[in-house]
């Protein structure tokens, strides 16, 4: 019998970055089901001028909010409530149990806890300097 030989890359391409991906996402569907990943947006506009938006996944009965974003002049007026209520509304039509998201600022942290998320991590010096923290709401 031969012996086996390990080779070890650092750079593939996207085909064996992809198996990868697949390989893994099969082993975790088959102990807690499929993700059933689905984009969610929601964008606010003034006139034909963007000056908001939210970009999300559902996946698991769980609402991802990968970004929230509000123009600077458009900030402390309620936009990205509005915003992230609309989202919720999507996520709960999904029969999603919850929001989770995270943020590099404490000022923003305490945007969403006054929402009603609970931090529940945080990550010092990442990115350096700064602290990522983690928060969660159940519906």
């Amino acid at each position: 019998m031969a012996e086996k030989t390990l080779r070890f890359e650092t750079r593939a391409d996207e085909a064996t970055a992809a198996k990868v991906a697949d390989e893994l996402g099969r082993h975790v569907a088959a102990r807690f089901g499929p993700r059933d990943e689905a984009p969610l947006h929601v964008f606010a506009y003034d006139g034909a001028k963007l000056v908001g938006g939210l970009n999300g996944v559902t996946h698991w009965r769980w609402l991802y909010v990968r970004q929230l974003w509000v123009e600077n002049e458009h900030r402390g007026k309620g936009l990205g409530a509005d915003l992230l209520t609309r989202a919720e509304a999507q996520a709960r039509a999904r029969d999603c149990l919850g929001a989770y998201i995270d943020t590099f600022e404490a000022e923003v942290a305490a945007f969403y806890e006054q929402r009603g998320f609970i931090r529940f991590g945080a990550i010092d010096d990442f990115p350096p300097g700064a602290r990522r923290i983690f928060l969660v709401r159940r519906f």
